[in-house]
């Protein structure tokens, strides 16, 4: 049952945001209150500032690496790198899960099968060598600007998918989070959409309604081929997301 936000205080909603950073990423945080975590999906809100600290993060690393001298094509492959290990490669791993499932089985329960399957198949290793070589081309072209626009409008982009698709499975890490409430979307969104504006201006407008695209396209076929999202969907529309932000970015620079 999606959590009423009118009923919640400032002070109280402040704690959504150390709960995102948790569920979302391996920061080393300290641990938290059990009512931080009493209602997983009210925090939905504060995943576009999960992709901001990402961002700060990574950031400061590739001012490092510029000083070192590094080539942009390797640093880009060092910044990939830690995204990776700051998140846990938890969204690249629901990307080979959707990828093997979708494609890999005729019948919805067997795509469910399969997704929830620990091993990889033919269609998650290309879709991560794809998806993958194209975000460390992307890091490679952009500024630190365009990479924190593009974290923070991936993660606004999977909160719509929480409230527009029901949950495919009884299960899972998407459905212990729980139903998404339509004012925390639209807060998400918001603050999505509007960071990027701030950092890359009209451009970041436009790669917003392509993250935007890239969302519902994916919703779309989930819908089609297994009734509704999982935490696989979600991490597939927030990697593909990203990368459609940063190709859009480095066409329009």
């Amino acid at each position: 049952m999606a959590q009423n936000d009118s009923d919640m205080s400032p002070l109280k909603r402040l704690w959504d945001i150390p709960a995102a950073l948790v569920l979302l990423t391996r920061l080393p945080l300290p641990p938290l209150p059990d009512h931080a975590f009493a209602h997983g999906a009210r925090a939905v809100w504060a995943y576009p500032l999960v992709g901001l600290v990402l961002g700060l993060i990574v950031s400061l690393l590739s001012v490092v690496l510029t000083w070192l001298g590094l080539p942009d094509i390797l640093a880009a492959g060092l910044l990939l790198g830690a995204l990776l290990m700051l998140t846990g490669a938890m969204h690249e791993d629901g990307l080979a899960d959707t990828a093997d499932g979708l494609w890999g089985g005729h019948e919805r329960e067997r795509r469910l099968e399969i997704m929830k399957d620990s091993s990889i198949g033919a269609y998650g290793v290309l879709a991560l060598i794809m998806v993958m070589g194209l975000r460390w081309l992307g890091l490679a072209e952009v500024d630190w600007t365009a990479i924190i626009a593009a974290l923070m409008l991936s993660r606004a982009a999977m909160p719509p998918l929480m409230l527009a698709l029901p949950h495919a499975r009884s299960v899972g890490l998407s459905h212990s989070v729980g139903a998404a409430s339509m004012g925390a979307v639209i807060v998400a969104v918001l603050i999505g959409v509007i960071g990027a504006a701030f950092l890359a201006g009209a451009a970041g407008l436009f790669a917003a309604l392509i993250a935007g695209a890239v969302a519902m396209v994916v919703g779309v076929i989930a819908r089609t081929k297994i009734g509704g999202q999982t935490g696989d969907i979600l991490g597939a529309t927030c990697v593909m997301s990203e990368v459609a932000v940063l190709m859009t970015l480095v066409a329009i620079a």
